[in-house]
């Protein structure tokens, strides 16, 4: 099978000739392993090393200057900016340095905010892009989407959780806009290239390390909708649909899934609920799920013995009827992941990950 028809199968719930990896790093990570491996800064020779049947095109931003993500910041300590001009600072995404909606009161507030503009993004090279691995890898594309994260940044995560219940009509409006600016951009994308893309991928965490930030019935009222907009989107232009999706959210996955939602990634195994028997028994015949090898402790401080009883134990449980994509439970590896337990993981992954064919 070609890594592209590993992928669907596994969507489609049946089993493939191996079980699919998936390999999300940092950049800084990735060319702590290329050099490693000595690949130079040949990137995509560290994804076939890994066998990662993966691969993921973008937009390119193309708006003003005052509005860069990565440019041109008003804060002298900020390293990138939000695409509703947040600004913000510190390690990996870091944190938001304002709250541009904090004092916002009422719906009319939200519509006087200057949203940005959809055309800002460039999509005219992503077909091209998509195209040129020739349908051998499942390709993701695209706009990420953290309509979640943004509510925080722009209100304060303080203000957010106080508005959703003394001032609703202003959240319900706030996350209306934000994801009408990310439906456009993915439209136009799909417009352009869905026949170049097989999986639109979005992020929203929507847990903490002890259970869901928010119960399901304020989940269902202000985050299911927003969620249902993106993933009817990608059902419209013939995509699969899979959340990035951190923390201990198992009690929200049914309305996920009620949602139309195709698949997971992430998954935690030492957060709440989140035991890979828990969620393959409970949900495994309606959801793919991607993840489960344990980032939080495994990879960084086992070895790379540890890491391969621990990655043939997920296999083990995840693997049976498909519906499983291996990877580490987060998207993000950082540069303080062991190299030798990731190695030592994708190793294992083809090593164990075969299926009996008939």
């Amino acid at each position: 099978m070609t890594s592209r028809e590993r992928v669907l199968t596994a969507f489609r719930h049946r089993e493939p000739d191996r079980v699919p990896a998936w390999c999300g790093a940092s950049p800084e990570f990735r060319a702590i392993l290329r050099e490693r491996l000595g690949l130079g800064e040949d990137d995509e020779a560290l994804s076939l090393h890994l066998g990662d049947d993966f691969r993921r095109v973008f937009a390119r931003y193309a708006g003003p200057p005052e509005r860069s993500p990565s440019s041109c910041f008003i804060h002298p300590e900020a390293t990138s900016r939000t695409p509703f001009g947040v600004e913000r600072y510190g390690y990996g995404y870091g944190q938001p340095l304002h709250h541009p909606l904090a004092a916002a009161e009422s719906p009319a507030d939200i519509g006087r905010f200057a949203w940005p503009d959809p055309d800002w993004m460039d999509v005219s090279a992503i077909r091209a892009e998509g195209r040129a691995w020739n349908g051998e890898f499942a390709v993701l594309g695209g706009d990420w989407s953290p309509y979640f994260h943004d509510l925080i940044d722009l209100f304060g995560m303080e203000r957010f959780m106080t508005l959703m219940v003394d001032g609703p009509e202003v959240v319900a409006a706030a996350a209306e806009r934000i994801v009408d600016y990310y439906l456009a951009v993915s439209r136009r994308i799909f417009e352009a290239a869905a026949d170049a893309i097989d999986v639109f991928f979005i992020g929203n965490d929507f847990g903490t390390q002890n259970g869901p930030i928010v119960g399901e019935p304020m989940f269902r009222r202000f985050f299911l909708p927003p969620l249902r907009r993106l993933i009817d989107l990608g059902h419209a232009f013939g995509l699969k649909v899979q959340l990035h999706c951190c923390g201990g959210f198992a009690a929200l996955i049914p309305c996920l899934i009620d949602a139309g939602l195709d698949a997971l990634q992430s998954l935690q195994p030492d957060a709440r609920d989140m035991a890979p028997a828990r969620l393959k028994g409970l949900y495994g015949r309606d959801i793919v799920l991607n993840g489960c090898i344990d980032t939080h402790h495994l990879l960084i401080r086992g070895t790379p013995e540890l890491v391969r009883r621990g990655t043939r134990a997920v296999l083990e449980v995840m693997k049976p009827g498909g519906g499983y994509i291996a990877s580490p439970s987060h998207d993000y590896l950082l540069p303080e992941t062991q190299v030798d337990n990731v190695l030592a993981l994708y190793e294992t992954i083809r090593e164990f990950g075969g299926y009996v064919q008939d």
